[in-house]
């Protein structure tokens, strides 16, 4: 009885640990009962999908990040398909504001100046007209900019936003993890939001 109570509370510190540093322990899809029955969709702990790139991408080249709206999710393939990452990432706060399809990251910038669009603006007019790199940054340390006006990647001033729908249309990452993720994208890495 107090093995198994250990068991079950190392389980949870693990799986606590390990949504905590966007790692996630991989579990088994269930299988389904029946041949009609509906598969499983393989999931972690983090609730993340599982996905291959090649459902998304005819290759890999320049590298490859799929957005994933539905798990609130961020992966990234290399090239040479050397790397993988997945992080929990903020996405839109709705439809309205949500851009799904295919685009590149066309532009990289360290410690973004912040300027409010000019529909972020009208909804909310006491926003500032810029902010400077800093802690207060909404785009954190690092922009990945993408083909489609006013959306990118970056990081984030408050990690609390992480893992739900927080933003204007971005996908906003843990300033290490975007920081990370920055050194490893190139300009003409393909992205794609589902």
């Amino acid at each position: 009885m107090v093995s198994d109570l250990i068991g079950r509370r190392r389980l949870i510190a693990l799986g606590g640990a390990a949504a905590l540093t966007g790692f996630a322990m991989p579990l088994r899809a269930q299988e389904s009962a029946g041949a009609n029955a509906t598969p499983a969709v393989p999931r972690n702990i983090g609730s993340f999908r599982t996905i291959q790139w090649r459902d998304h991408f005819d290759d890999l080249t320049h590298g490859a990040i799929v957005c994933d709206t539905a798990s609130r999710a961020l992966h990234y393939w290399s090239e040479d398909e050397s790397i993988y990452l997945l992080h929990p990432c903020s996405v839109p706060r709705s439809e309205e504001y949500t851009r799904r399809g295919r685009t590149r990251v066309v532009l990289k910038r360290r410690n973004p100046v912040w300027i409010p669009t000019p529909s972020m603006r009208e909804e909310d007019p006491s926003l500032p007209a810029r902010v400077e790199a800093g802690p207060d940054n909404p785009m954190g340390t690092r922009a990945m900019n993408l083909g489609w006006q006013y959306y990118r990647i970056h990081g984030i001033d408050n990690p609390e936003k992480i893992g739900r729908p927080a933003s204007s249309g971005c996908f906003g990452l843990f300033n290490d993890a975007a920081e990370h993720l920055f050194e490893l994208v190139e300009i003409g890495t393909q992205v794609v939001v589902i």
